[in-house]
């Protein structure tokens, strides 16, 4: 039976990077874009109505949201994560990589250690660099089929480094990990012990698959509340990326206090008319109901790509993602050099994924696809993937 997230959109000629800028990234346009994290399903029709309806008005002037923007926030986070998030423990962001660079310059100085966990989201990587900070690797172990911390490692480098931060990706970014509870806590006791800020972004917070569930890390215990900023949007789960949606939680009044002094004389802190809108149609009944629906969908499509290359290419494995819409391919059984990995995907199968290089230490010889599309493209992209590794044998 067809649902709403078959239905194939054309989105080419929207400024939408994932198809218009693809000669710009891969030399090409005749490609499949499976890469850049948004999903090609229609915003829901109940964040588009609440948009419509304001736009109807004749005047834009200057904007401020009254309190039920910022309560249809925590009583979303409440209903979805358990999470008891405070009014006074809020604001707005315009961006979550944006955010954790407001974070860097707010709690830390050029030179000082900032701690990731790669193969991790590229801007993790870049952000502590391009803010002229030091980059430590903390390399996530890869152990019977998924990821794990590697806390041993992480407490000898925070011994010898004595870094200021640490940027965790929860849920796992690009390998679609949930963190653990247990993992959460020990994470905050080895930080909390070195006096290191985390940072979590939880983007894709709402996107759990198959069961998972996932815990916010200053929901994880006591020391984790008292020692990191959270990071979320509804950006990610309802496909407006578009629309600079964010916020973040700090629960610690002391770094709440520094923090949020930092956002409001740059006035970084100001919600969007766009922003609030959205983020109040989306944090309904109406679209947790639709959320529901939509990640059955991606479960599907991860459960398709799964077979269809264990059947079909079983040289590309599948890391099996416990959130979000993106897969994490394991290529190195193709025994191909990068530069051949990266030419079979674009030039022979004409598909538009992501280098799992640019992901730092661990990514060599992977890809990452998203899976945030309707069944017949994923079909025809696996397709397409399986008769260019075949041409690939025959020569």
């Amino acid at each position: 039976m067809k649902t709403i997230f078959d239905k194939v959109t054309d989105r080419r000629g929207s400024s939408a990077i994932k198809t218009d800028w693809l000669k710009e990234y891969y030399g090409r346009e005749d490609l499949i874009p499976l890469w850049i994290a948004d999903m090609d399903f229609q915003t829901p029709d109940f964040i588009v109505s609440a948009l419509k309806k304001r736009m109807e008005h004749p005047i834009f002037g200057y904007f401020r949201p009254d309190e039920s923007y910022w309560h249809s926030i925590i009583a979303w986070e409440k209903r979805i994560h358990n999470w008891d998030v405070k009014r006074e423990e809020l604001s707005f962001m315009p961006g979550i990589v944006r955010g954790i660079a407001y974070a860097i310059q707010c709690f830390t100085n050029p030179g000082d250690g900032i701690v990731v966990q790669p193969p991790v989201y590229m801007p993790f990587i870049h952000l502590p660099e391009q803010n002229g900070r030091k980059l430590l690797y903390n390399p996530l172990k890869y152990i019977c089929g998924q990821y794990e911390m590697d806390f041993n490692q992480l407490a000898d480098l925070c011994e010898r480094e004595k870094p200021k931060m640490l940027i965790l990706s929860n849920p796992h970014n690009p390998a679609g990990r949930v963190w653990s509870v247990e993992t959460l806590r020990k994470l905050a006791d080895i930080c909390s012990k070195y006096n290191v800020i985390v940072i979590s972004d939880e983007i894709h917070a709402e996107m759990a698959l198959f069961g998972n569930v996932h815990v916010p890390f200053a929901a994880a215990s006591e020391t984790a509340q008292k020692i990191s900023i959270t990071f979320a949007a509804p950006s990610k789960t309802f496909n407006i990326a578009g629309i600079i949606s964010s916020f973040v939680v700090v629960k610690d009044e002391e770094i709440r206090k520094k923090f949020y002094n930092y956002l409001e004389a740059n006035e970084f802190n100001a919600p969007m008319m766009t922003s609030v809108i959205a983020t109040q149609a989306a944090y309904t009944d109406a679209g947790d109901k639709w959320r529901i629906k939509m990640l059955k969908y991606v479960e599907e499509n991860v459960r398709y790509v799964t077979d269809f290359l264990g059947v079909n290419v079983p040289q590309i494995s599948v890391v099996r993602p416990q959130a979000s819409f993106l897969v994490w391919l394991n290529c190195k059984m193709l025994g191909l050099s990068h530069d051949a990995l990266i030419d079979l995907f674009v030039n022979k199968a004409h598909l538009a994924l992501n280098d799992g290089e640019a992901f730092g230490p661990g990514g060599e010889g992977y890809m990452r696809m998203n899976v945030g599309c309707p069944r017949q493209i994923l079909e025809t992209a696996m397709q397409q993937l399986k008769e260019a590794v075949e041409k690939l044998h025959e020569n």
